[in-house]
């Protein structure tokens, strides 16, 4: 008896979780697929139209522009973030007087949230007398460069501030792994007289590769989700020049209302991402098979 009331204890306390991933994850992706199929608006009745969505959603200008607009921010960003955060993990993995200093500064951009970063952006990129733009002027560059108006400045520079926020992260966590490799593999390079470069591309990296692909990973799914900078930062502007993919979808959902076509919108995102995953997946068992 005693027993059987001590398993139940385990799924009273399981409960809470249960109920939250049902009403919070499961619940909203079951309505919104089922609203992907539907032409649903604001104060009518959902109508089943099958795949009109989906086939007007392919026939969209805006869905290309802002799909190709986010496929070259995440490959910039990613990569850049990756190879920056690899550079710094590798200076950092020595003995640096005051280490741990300079890491928890490095670090700091990764706790400030999205939306304040990019109103810290409309203050940095200011073209009037924002700071950026003093230090050219004073060095004798260009005045009053239009970070903000002029279209690739502007995805330039929301580029430039995520990469700022999420290199830290990449740092960290290669960094990490780069501190649980065993001492024995350097001292055996070093005694096979490997240099850095060779120690680095045969020894290091093939033993960082599993951190290597959840850093990747993970920082392309959120790469494709930004959101909070563009909206805050340029708001889409100049132009569609930044209306990201999470942007249009926003707009089409919450501004306009087409709950319908912002639901399609969403899985075909879902869809995308699943697909570079799968592919790149794919690609890592190759490589290291």
């Amino acid at each position: 008896m005693i027993f059987n009331r001590e398993k139940n204890v385990k799924f009273v306390f399981l409960l809470p979780a249960v109920i939250f991933v049902l009403t919070l994850v499961i619940f909203p992706l079951v309505y919104s697929l089922r609203l992907s199929f539907c032409l649903a608006r604001f104060g009518r009745n959902p109508i089943f139209i099958g795949l009109e969505n989906y086939i007007d959603l392919l026939k969209d200008y805006k869905f290309w522009g802002t799909l190709k607009i986010t496929l070259i921010f995440v490959l910039l960003t990613v990569s850049i973030e990756f190879f920056l955060g690899l550079t710094l993990a590798l200076l950092f993995n020595r003995e640096i007087r005051g280490r741990r200093y300079f890491r928890a500064l490095l670090t700091l951009p990764m706790f400030a949230t999205p939306v304040a970063i990019g109103y810290l952006g409309m203050t940095i990129f200011y073209e009037e007398a924002g700071p950026i733009n003093n230090i050219l002027a004073l060095i004798g560059g260009p005045q009053k460069v239009p970070w903000l108006s002029n279209p690739t400045l502007a995805f330039a520079s929301i580029t430039l501030l995520d990469i700022w926020q999420w290199t830290p992260f990449c740092f960290v966590i290669l960094l990490a792994g780069l501190q649980a490799l065993p001492e024995q593999v350097y001292e055996a390079a070093s005694l096979d007289g490997a240099s850095g470069v060779q120690s680095l591309r045969y020894i290091i990296l093939p033993l960082l590769g599993p951190v290597i692909v959840i850093v990747l990973l993970l920082r392309t799914v959120e790469a494709f989700k930004v959101f909070d900078i563009p909206f805050s930062l340029t708001g889409g502007g100049p132009g569609r020049a930044t209306e990201f993919y999470s942007l249009f979808t926003y707009r089409t959902g919450l501004k306009y209302f087409n709950f319908g076509y912002a639901s399609s919108l969403a899985y075909i995102l879902l869809a995308i991402v699943i697909l570079i995953i799968t592919l790149f997946l794919k690609r890592v068992r190759e490589v290291f098979e």
